[in-house]
């Protein structure tokens, strides 16, 4: 199911979609898809690289560390800014989400055979603003997560 909503500011428009994703790993496929789609319908194709870098690090995430669906969330914030969230049922934040736009050049806290734990330092690198917070009872009623980064502009 795709949510929809539009509102026009004054300084550019807004929007704003989201998309419930089955917990299933073809997930990530499927939010890329989405998000090529809206970005070339707000005329934002320029983000798109590294828009769906972002997006399918945290679908990825979502898949990996937690048990049920996940929403993924896409907002124009106008002045081409984009911001991109995910929300799974885990609670837990994981580093380096937790604190919030933290530097640049974060370390990998993995070494350099490992086949996974790269994903949202990747996120935090090629975002301009990253955070996390948990959500008590928020989305489908069950608590969890949200993850979110911003790119553009």
């Amino acid at each position: 199911m795709v949510t929809v909503s539009l509102s026009e500011c004054e300084a550019a428009p807004t929007w704003a979609y989201a998309l419930q994703l089955p917990h299933d790993p073809r997930a990530a496929r499927i939010a890329r898809v989405t998000l090529r789609a809206v970005l070339a319908g707000h005329g934002m194709s320029q983000l798109q690289d590294s828009a769906e870098l972002l997006a399918t690090e945290l679908v990825t995430n979502a898949y990996r560390h937690s048990t049920g669906p996940a929403t993924l969330r896409l907002r124009g914030l106008g002045r081409g800014r984009l911001r991109v969230s995910v929300w799974d049922a885990n609670p837990h934040i994981p580093p380096p989400f937790g604190k919030r736009s933290g530097p640049r050049r974060l370390p990998v806290p993995t070494g350099p055979d490992a086949e996974a734990g790269r994903g949202l330092f990747l996120v935090c690198h090629y975002a301009e603003t990253w955070g996390g917070y948990p959500l008590g009872g928020g989305l489908s009623g069950s608590g969890g997560k949200l993850l979110w980064c911003e790119v553009g502009g």
